[in-house]
């Protein structure tokens, strides 16, 4: 994992974006009596898993949105961070990865992905995800609905629809769709927001060894898929402890 020290680069207070304030999040508060939960997720973008993560927490949000208020913030994990920039066949890297268990691996994550309504797609290409990841920092000062919603839009291009996780403009296209402003030409300039991820990396997740991992308010944390059921609960501890 590249270090921080490595990371010359430029942060987003040299890039002007449309800024998503805490007075605007208070101004959108209309149940002030709600409990807060935060949510900090670490993840890469082409983690099966991660995906399937967060449409978990997503089903478990939308049920509990009438009893808490909720702030997920996205952090950035690499599983491979020497992948290479211009992508490598994904069947094929599948296989040279993980050998006879590749197929297994497929069919597994078919039958997850069908729970879930989709289709898994294994076809096209895998790689770096550092672009990935700066443009998700990058949306995070936009909002974290915005932020959100481009990690889903990521997830379905790259795992259901066999687009590479490096093209930029898959990535772009992934930013309309999410309504962040501004994406191509920040990701024209590979330094924008890599002192932001790299800070990132440090801070939430230097200390794990796999991903999805999330930390609730702080304190209370889950890793791996969890169920809706499971995140449920957690909720719900948080707030109690609160």
């Amino acid at each position: 994992m590249r270090s921080l020290s490595s990371a010359s680069a430029l942060s987003f207070s040299n890039f002007t974006v449309p800024r998503y304030t805490r007075f605007m999040a208070q101004l959108e508060d209309n149940n002030a009596g709600k409990k807060l939960i935060q949510i900090d997720v670490s993840s890469d973008t082409v983690c099966p898993w991660c995906f399937v993560g967060k449409r978990n927490l997503d089903k478990a949000i939308t049920s509990s949105k009438d009893k808490f208020d909720f702030e997920i913030r996205w952090h950035p994990f690499f599983l491979n961070p020497s992948a290479p920039k211009e992508g490598v066949n994904k069947a094929e890297f599948y296989r040279s990865k993980f050998g006879s268990r590749a197929e297994q691996i497929k069919a597994r994550m078919t039958e997850v992905f069908r729970d879930h309504g989709l289709d898994y797609d294994m076809s096209g290409l895998t790689g770096n995800t550092l672009d990935s990841h700066r443009l998700i920092a990058f949306a995070r000062h936009q909002g974290p609905d915005k932020q959100r919603a481009l990690v889903e839009e990521l997830g379905l291009g790259y795992f259901t629809q066999g687009k590479y996780i490096g093209d930029r403009e898959f990535l772009v296209e992934c930013a309309r769709k999410a309504g962040v402003e501004g994406a191509a030409e920040f990701l024209e300039d590979p330094n924008n927001g890599l002192k932001e991820v790299y800070e990132e990396l440090e801070q939430y997740s230097a200390n794990i060894t796999g991903v999805p991992y999330f930390v609730i308010n702080g304190k209370h944390k889950l890793d791996g898929a969890q169920s809706p059921e499971v995140f449920l609960k957690a909720f719900q501890v948080a707030a109690d402890n609160s």
